[in-house]
């Protein structure tokens, strides 16, 4: 029997989502598992799998609209059900290659199909009139309207998607000097990107009145330039918003002296194309001091407080427009190597916006280091659900006294725990930030 495929809700609290493309052709085999749609959401794009086998019988929202949660968006068949058939027990259409709607569209959206002009296709001949009949009663053949044309005074109706109006106001484009390529005209995300304004022809006209301005002082009225949110920034503000103003944080710092984590670095990559960079070593620290303190490792939920098992990190990268914060899985028990290399992949791919959801959805605790731009301590807001998120500032020169009290110069680096109080009570977060800097200090410890 034939299944449908519906807009799967691919973030937690998600109401609409948008096709990116699809992977699978109309009629082709589809296996249990298989990715077949590529669904983008507000900071990723994720694959969809079939849940279970069968064909691709039809497309019902082509690649670069958006729907609501739930929506129907292809049609699966069984083994050697036809296609006709498979659509019709699941009361679907393809989605349709030309612009031109077919009957299934017009019954799917009659509000649109009402506003169409009558005269899009051309009308029948008028039957001959008897013989009889004199011929000034012959009624005249009607005129074809052209179906570009809009009644008088009126604005021609728009065909798009809640994302591609939302894109469009975003980045300031009328939608009515966009031309669609989707079915019956519509406006998809592509042609959004692929509009450029077309040079405005100005025609001479009079002179209008001459009106002094106001003498204006230098100081007011100074320019400015609205940036446009993207859905990104929306969902930064949104969920760190929250989390201030719900999640009680409270702070932690340490000064951490890393001259035998330098010195432990430049021998590890010694002779290695993939260097080991000093972040993956303090997420590793990070790892190792959950496992130090596994009361640590948890998060808060309305009916408990759920501890893990292994230590899950996300670690924030900077992207264009916003931060997206990868989650390395079990990264207390990958080797130092195979945390780097996952961090570089999960790096690249948020920089290419090519992240799987479930790849930043999890975890218990985050890690976010300024310090290659030369701060040297800040403080960051946690990222919900976790319980913690440590702040890396600058590794820098700078004087230390010696348990001797004789006065030395080291390398040290500060860094700050952000601590949800409904998890973290203050003696537990202090003691996991002493097992971190313990780690940093004796990093033989960080490869154990």
């Amino acid at each position: 029997m034939a299944v449908v495929v519906r807009m799967p809700e691919i973030a937690t609290g998600a109401a609409e989502a948008a096709i990116q493309s699809w992977l699978v052709e109309v009629g082709s085999p589809v296996r249990a598992g298989q990715a077949i749609v590529e669904i983008e959401t507000e900071k990723a794009v994720v694959e969809y799998e079939a849940e279970r086998a069968g064909i691709l019988a039809g497309i019902l929202l082509p690649a670069g609209d958006a729907a609501a949660v739930g929506v129907p968006i292809a049609v699966l068949a069984e083994e050697g059900e036809s296609v006709d058939a498979a659509l019709a027990a699941a009361g679907g259409a393809p989605a349709p290659a030309t612009a031109t709607p077919s009957d299934t569209e017009v019954a799917a959206a009659p509000e649109e199909a009402a506003e169409a002009p009558a005269a899009s296709a051309p009308a029948p001949a008028p039957a001959p009139a008897p013989a009889s009949a004199p011929a000034a009663a012959e009624p005249p053949a009607p005129a074809l309207a052209p179906a570009a044309v809009d009644p008088p005074g009126e604005q021609r109706r728009l065909f798009a998607s809640p994302l591609v109006r939302r894109l469009a106001a975003e980045r300031g484009i009328d939608l009515a000097e966009v031309p669609g390529s989707g079915p019956r005209g519509r406006i998809v995300r592509r042609d959004l990107d692929a509009w450029t304004p077309a040079p405005v022809e100005r025609h001479p006209e009079p002179a209008p009145e001459v009106v002094e301005p106001p003498v204006v002082p230098a100081s007011v009225g100074a320019g400015y330039e609205d940036v446009p949110h993207t859905g990104m920034r929306r969902a930064i503000a949104r969920r760190l918003t929250e989390s201030k103003a719900t999640v009680p944080h409270f702070y932690l710092q340490a000064d951490c002296r890393v001259d035998a984590l330098l010195a432990l670095r430049a021998q590890i990559n010694e002779g290695r194309e993939q260097r080991i960079s000093v972040n993956d070593l303090v997420v590793k620290a990070v790892a190792g001091a959950l496992r130090d303190v596994p009361e640590a490792n948890a998060i808060w939920t309305p009916d408990a407080t759920r501890r893990f098992s292994a230590a899950d990190i996300a670690v924030a990268v900077s992207v264009p427009g916003g931060l997206l914060t990868p989650v390395v899985r079990a990264a207390d028990r990958l080797s130092i190597g195979e945390l780097a290399a996952t961090v570089r992949d999960l790096a690249a791919r948020a920089r290419e916006g090519r992240l799987k959801q479930n790849e930043l959805e999890g975890g218990s605790f985050s890690v976010s280091n300024l310090g290659m731009y030369g701060t040297t301590s800040f403080s960051a807001i946690i990222n919900p659900p976790h319980a913690g998120i440590l702040a890396v500032g600058a590794a820098t020169r700078r004087p230390v006294v010696e348990d001797d009290g004789s006065l030395a110069a080291a390398t040290v680096m500060s860094v700050t725990l952000s601590a949800d109080h409904r998890v973290l009570d203050g003696a537990l977060a202090a003691q996991w930030l002493a097992a971190f800097v313990a780690r940093i200090e004796n990093p033989l410890q960080i490869l154990l």
